[in-house]
């Protein structure tokens, strides 16, 4: 583990001014490694050797109160054998699937430990469990202006895991708060750079590509927790919707948008059946129409195919002309 000096000052009029972006100190750099361990046999090894010395240890001193021999130096040697065997065990802990033991050393970090079950590793250690369970949460439903201006509220659900120990561990303060917050800052930055919806030439919507825009939420926290040694699995928009001051202004538009698509379908049909009817009555010389009367048919089958409420049809009973 490593740490990388401040960078340079620069400086006006001779005064030296501290630079506004990036580190103005020093930024712990480290690595995740393997940490010396042994596994279940090796453990079950090392406490039935301090088992042994702790008795071995009991034994010298009982043989010098009973003064089989020098009881100063049984003693002694005693005493030593009891601790050692007190404190071996100190190194042997149980590893649960899905955690690791992030091993340290009078502050020291001498590796991190992943095998599970029983394990020993250097004993007077302190030792860390850090979880690399996948883990999902979502973030607050936050209101954000999109592309176009219009207020919205977003949310998302992030997925992430642990992918480096020694960078959760030493690398930030608390590397979930971490998570939580850069997540929420690259939503609001994803979100702003695109429209809620009617997306010009060249652009996505929020609601129109939601699968592109899931991806590039995505990208952009797992580039904002790399540091942190968080690796992002995946984000997916929650919820997507006009803050509620605009909804009702918004609503009206999207009605009539859908009223105008739904006039233009309706239009092109009946034109087409017009243009049909005319043609069917031309092919078998059913009725020969001059330019005015083939233009009031025209007009009033579209008035029929076109109108909202029902036509009450007037029966001629004169001459076509009168």
């Amino acid at each position: 583990m490593t740490e990388s000096a401040a960078p340079p000052q620069d400086s006006v009029g001779g005064e030296p001014v501290g630079r506004p972006v990036g580190h103005a100190g020093t930024r712990v750099d480290v690595t995740e490694r393997p940490a010396w361990s042994l596994g279940a046999g090796g453990a079950a090894g090392v406490i039935a050797l301090s088992a042994l010395l702790v008795l071995g240890g009991v034994g010298l001193v009982v043989a010098a109160a009973a003064e089989l021999g020098s009881p100063g130096v049984l003693i002694t040697a005693g005493i030593v054998l009891f601790l050692v065997g007190i404190f071996l065990p100190t190194g042997v802990a149980v590893v649960n699937p899905g955690e690791t033991l992030v091993v340290q050393f009078f502050g020291r970090y001498l590796g991190t430990v992943r095998r599970t079950g029983l394990v020993a590793t250097v004993p007077f250690s302190t030792r860390r469990r850090v979880s690399v369970r996948v883990r999902n949460f979502e973030t607050s439903e936050l209101k954000v202006n999109d592309a176009d201006g219009n207020p919205i509220n977003i949310a998302a659900i992030v997925v992430w895991q642990v992918a480096d120990t020694a960078k959760a561990s030493f690398a930030v303060e608390d590397y979930d708060d971490f998570v939580v917050v850069q997540s929420e800052s690259a939503l609001r930055h994803v979100a702003m750079s695109h429209p809620y919806d009617d997306a010009d030439a060249g652009e996505e919507s929020l609601r129109g590509a939601t699968e592109l825009v899931s991806a590039e939420i995505a990208a952009e926290v797992a580039e904002r927790v790399v540091v942190a040694g968080v690796e992002v699995i995946e984000a997916r928009i929650s919820n997507l919707a006009y803050a509620p001051e605009i909804a009702q202004a918004m609503l009206q538009r999207q009605q009539a948008g859908a009223i105008i698509a739904a006039r233009s379908r309706i239009v092109e049909g009946a034109v087409s059946m017009v243009e049909d009817a005319l043609s069917r009555l031309e092919a078998d010389d059913i009725v020969t129409l001059d330019d005015e009367r083939r233009a009031t048919m025209v007009s009033n089958l579209l008035v029929v195919l076109c109108g909202d409420s029902r036509v009450t049809p007037v029966v001629n009973t004169g001459s076509l002309y009168r």
